[in-house]
């Protein structure tokens, strides 16, 4: 098996007599580059230096004692996936003598290359490994394109690989449904999803179809979708989370707690799930099943190499809904001792110990540790929106106005942070304070005006792409101002009428279009721009239809 040779392989086990059983019978197929982690820390730092073709995990990286003393391979393969540690073609397999069902399915959910229940053959791990590789053959071109950024080559590809081999056709449509849906092409990912369940009515495609309805808005299809997929795979994980945020989506939070408490019944480990089930059980007011969730969160990510110190907040602030104000303090003092510190870290404990002093009494020690928060969020990384907003919510509690008000300015002048107008004046209309939500809603407004402004000197000058990137970026911060709305679909159809057609372009100016649509059936310029846009489809015989 000399075309295994070139292979480089980690075996993640904490068990030396199994790496070496392991490492014997790799050689046995002239795999000869292999290392070894002997944990999940160790395997991420070996991952995050180099990677490697496949990688052999032990389900159970404990002391085989029973008692855990770090991550399991579940949760490593997680962290892998979400901190994109591992490339689309890395080969992963789960070699498990787990027999909990609960962690076996789990394991299974996140989709490793496959998984071997031990004890197993030298055949039967060469022929995953076989399997797996030649796989990986046929998709690797289309891999390189998407590491290159060459998404579009991606797709087109993948539609020529699909007529060619005929063994993978489905395989290369569903890379084709997921490429279009990461570059928000929902309505023709939904299409090639109703293809593939034409052909073969898998799972994945169901719950691929119900991403794409959700995507576009159409909550009632998509709940449809995914109940229809959860009475035919009733342990069909990934559904019971998309149907969770369909309910949310759709405002009914006791039915997405009632889901996510189900799903965690059949896979109680997955962290992400535990969160997502304390953060809506805590709206819903249910504060003993959030506790719970928090506390297995902050369990289980304890021995990740990507612990997030927001789910000490988040279960300090649960306990500081309940009125215990002692384990809340343990909370915090955990968090200091177990967490390097770093500006998250203690804008994290500030926020969490400001609470804690707000409960207690002591305004003075809750408002130095809210000044504290925020004197430190500037120099923070990858905080999220929803905490920085808590943060204005703590802020308009302890009377601090200016403080909440500059955070929230700055929050949604973050592109990234998804906050837009509405939703920062809401949080001060929702505080009860109208006279701030009417400040906000002044000056957001002279933003949106002058990039209007800018984007009509751009205009002006010829420079139509910058143009629709600097209107872009307004739309971000108040994505339902008619005013803006109507003056960047008008730059949109320039571009396009001017420099070419583009199908992103052209589907984003649609949305706009139907956008205004719905805010104002009778705006002024719709019509005209309507007009425009389908004499420009003309021009570039394009047969869509706004």
């Amino acid at each position: 098996m000399a075309e295994y040779s070139d292979l480089s392989v980690l075996i993640v086990d904490p068990n030396p007599g199994m790496r070496g059983n392991l490492h014997n019978m790799l050689s046995q197929s002239s795999i000869t580059k292999i290392e070894y982690a002997v944990s999940s820390g160790t395997a991420i730092r070996q991952l995050a230096k180099k990677p490697f073709d496949i990688i052999l995990c032990e389900y159970d990286l404990g002391n085989g004692s029973g008692e855990a003393n770090g991550q399991d391979g579940q949760q490593l393969l997680e962290d892998l996936r979400h901190h994109k540690l591992i490339s689309p073609w890395s080969i992963f397999i789960m070699l498990t003598s787990e027999g909990e069902y609960g962690k076996v399915i789990g394991a299974a959910e996140l989709t490793p290359t496959d998984y071997l229940l031990k004890p197993f053959t030298v055949d039967s791990l060469l022929q995953r490994i076989g399997r797996a590789v030649d796989r990986r053959q046929q998709f690797l071109p289309i891999y390189q394109q998407i590491d290159l950024g060459n998404v579009r080559k991606a797709i087109t590809d993948c539609l020529a690989s699909q007529d060619r081999n005929p063994r993978y056709a489905i395989d290369f449509a569903r890379l084709r449904a997921e490429l279009l849906f990461s570059i928000n092409e929902l309505g023709d990912a939904e299409m090639v999803y109703q293809w593939i369940l034409m052909t073969r009515p898998v799972a994945w495609a169901h719950l691929g179809l119900a991403r794409c309805r959700y995507g576009l808005a159409k909550y009632a299809e998509a709940q449809e979708t995914l109940q229809q997929l959860l009475e035919q795979n009733p342990r069909y994980m990934a559904a019971y989370d998309l149907l969770a945020r369909t309910h949310e989506a759709l405002g009914q939070h006791e039915a997405a707690k009632k889901i996510l408490e189900d799903a965690v019944q059949i896979s109680p480990h997955m962290v992400r799930r535990l969160r997502h089930l304390g953060e809506v059980a805590f709206e819903t007011g249910d504060v003993g099943v959030a506790e719970r969730a928090f506390k297995q969160v902050v369990a289980k990510a304890k021995y990740s190499e990507f612990r997030d110190p927001e789910d000490h907040v988040k279960l300090v602030k649960t306990l500081v809904k309940k009125g215990d104000a002692h384990q809340a303090g343990s909370v915090i003092r955990d968090m200091e001792r177990s967490l390097r510190s770093s500006p998250n870290v203690d804008v994290c404990r500030a926020i969490a110990s400001g609470m804690v002093q707000q409960m207690s009494g002591n305004m003075s020690a809750a408002a130095a540790e809210l000044m504290n928060a925020i004197n430190g969020v500037a120099g923070t990384r990858g905080l999220s929106a929803g905490l920085k907003v808590g943060l204005v919510h703590s802020c308009l509690n302890m009377k601090l106005d200016q403080q909440a008000s500059d955070l929230m300015l700055n929050l949604m002048n973050d592109n990234e942070s998804g906050v837009s107008m509405e939703d920062a004046v809401q949080v001060f209309e929702k505080a009860g304070r109208h006279d701030l939500a009417q400040g906000m809603g002044e000056q957001i407004k002279i933003q949106v005006d002058e990039l209007i402004a800018q984007a009509s000197r751009q205009r002006s000058q010829g420079e139509l792409r910058a143009a629709v990137d600097t209107l872009t970026t307004a739309l971000r911060r108040a994505p339902g101002n008619l005013p803006l709305l109507s003056a960047a679909a008008a730059t949109m159809l320039k571009q396009l009428d001017d420099l070419g057609w583009e199908a992103p372009l052209g589907e984003q100016c649609t949305f706009l279009l139907e956008r205004i649509r719905r805010l104002d059936p009778a705006h002024p310029s719709l019509e005209t721009l309507t007009a425009q846009y389908h004499h420009t489809q003309r021009k570039y015989g394009i047969s869509a239809v706004a």
